[in-house]
């Protein structure tokens, strides 16, 4: 599948979750031909809560059985804010990709007709809260209304180093690695988690 470049972007200040604890954080985005982007300090922050070693990424990727903008989708399209806001709040959230604008639908690094979800957690358990035991749930359980079936793995999990936030092209190479091999420590699925390290 033809996959574009995620294009540079400038730094910028938003409201992360990190340790439970709501921060603002500078995000910069560095040079295209550097794989990693830094999460920075964006000024003072009060008090020096620990930080976790590693942290939980995820990707998840969808193909489109419609356009974003057919009727067929519009359920789907509805409740997009309120699925991404309840991630934003919920405990163990870290960091989620994401324009500017705040949109992920905008990001066809796979292909036009695929949406992208990539996000970074404390933890196993708060990721597979969120997506298992929130209202998130009713969303998946209506997946095959709005997306194809895919026969091969069209999602990934992997321990980046905390403060780290992976590139989409990052990501792409994990779920490849996936698909190829199997679960390994670079590359698994919640049937089979391996530790950070």
């Amino acid at each position: 599948m033809a996959r574009r470049s995620f294009p540079r972007k400038r730094e910028f200040c938003k409201i992360v979750a990190l340790n439970g604890e709501r921060r603002l954080q500078k995000i910069r985005f560095l040079r295209d031909d550097v794989r990693r982007r830094q999460l920075l300090s964006c000024g003072k922050l009060i008090g020096d809560p620990q930080v976790p070693e590693f942290h939980l990424a995820q990707l998840n990727i969808a193909k489109l059985k419609y356009r974003i903008d057919d009727p067929e989708l519009s359920d789907f399209v509805a409740r997009l804010d309120d699925i991404n806001a309840l991630a934003d709040a919920a405990p163990g959230f870290v960091w989620r990709l994401q324009t500017e604008a705040g949109d992920a639908t905008a990001i066809d690094y796979f292909g036009p007709d695929y949406l992208v979800n990539m996000s970074l957690w404390q933890t196993v358990e708060s990721l597979r809260d969120y997506a298992f035991r929130s209202a998130h749930k009713a969303v998946m359980a209506r997946r095959r209304e709005w997306f194809e079936h895919m026969e091969e793995a069209y999602a990934v999990l992997w321990w980046v180093p905390a403060g780290n936030i992976p590139t989409i092209e990052e990501a792409g190479e994990r779920l490849d690695s996936l698909r190829l091999q199997g679960p390994t420590p670079a590359a698994f699925t919640f049937k089979q988690i391996f530790e950070p390290g």
